[in-house]
């Protein structure tokens, strides 16, 4: 029976982790989308292609992570097993992936930072009359 209760977590486990990663990358991406345009300076055609790769390589980072995190090391003897194995796996990717979406955000933030201290730099001062 403990093979069946191992085998239920990992059919519970991979859709709801699936899910959620879609689910954060695809409100992370299409907002960050006005972040991507502003460092561009408007470039739609970089900003958009810039934000696609950063899309699929937030999907590849979590979704190897949630699979690296797949295996159970131990047996699950009852339903009680099965709920707290499940919340601990759950819980443990919804931490690192709300941590992925706010590193995520940090650099956006610092992408758009450097990109107006970058404009500040190249425009000309002109003197006001």
């Amino acid at each position: 029976m403990t093979n069946n209760n191992i085998i239920i977590a990992y059919f519970i486990y991979l859709p709801i982790v699936l899910a959620l990663t879609w689910y954060v990358a695809r409100t992370l991406f299409q907002n960050g989308k006005v972040f991507m345009l502003d460092i561009f300076h408007g470039r739609e055609d970089i900003a958009v292609s810039t934000n696609n790769l950063f899309e699929v390589g937030f999907y590849l980072l979590n979704i190897g992570f949630a699979l690296f995190y797949l295996r159970i090391w131990y047996n699950i003897e009852h339903v009680q097993g099965l709920v707290e194995v499940l919340s601990q796996k759950i819980g443990g990717f919804s931490i690192y992936l709300g941590i992925m979406l706010f590193f995520n955000l940090y650099m956006f933030f610092r992408g758009r930072k450097a990109s107006r201290a970058n404009t500040q730099k190249t425009q000309p001062i002109t003197p006001q009359s």
